[in-house]
């Protein structure tokens, strides 16, 4: 990835400075909310080294296939809730869209992390609804409704 391409976690921060120090190890994540940005770059990256040790221990996996992971696509930060540098825990709430097997989707979750020794991890999450399938056969017009419950125009949605 370019130095001064946009890091995927739609900050529209170039990479070096927004995500990339953190998933190349030069500095741990201030935030709740700058780990969750990370680590969905992460995904998008395939960087399962720094998701599991961005996971906190009580609830990492002990391993991870990044063939069974969809293709992300988009990351929208909804809300957060505590999680600052002063914080010791924190909530991020966010919106992913992805495509998988033909599909394209929308995951919506509650992240909870945790600061342990100057260092945010994710702990788990709760899904606001199951995630979205919109069936590649199906279109959905730009300006319907986005199938994902969000109450937007798909565009604005899970269309852009």
């Amino acid at each position: 990835m370019s130095s001064n391409e946009s890091c995927p976690c739609g900050s529209a921060i170039p990479y070096s400075t927004c995500c990339g120090p953190y998933l190349e190890g030069q500095t741990p994540a201030p935030t709740a909310e700058a780990l969750m940005r990370s680590r969905y770059t992460a995904y998008v990256k395939g960087d399962n080294t720094y998701l599991l040790a961005s996971w906190h221990k009580s609830t990492r996996p002990s391993t991870m296939d990044s063939d069974t992971l969809p293709a992300w696509q988009g990351l929208k930060v909804m809300h957060t809730e505590a999680g600052g540098e002063n914080d010791q825990e924190g909530t991020v709430e966010f919106q992913a869209r992805y495509s998988h097997s033909n599909h394209q989707g929308m995951l919506h979750e509650v992240s909870s992390f945790v600061k342990e020794d100057n260092n945010w991890y994710y702990v788990d999450g709760e899904l606001l609804h199951e995630p979205v399938r919109i069936s590649a056969e199906k279109k959905v017009g730009r300006n319907a409704p986005c199938p994902c419950g969000s109450g937007k125009k798909y565009k604005k949605c899970c269309g852009r």
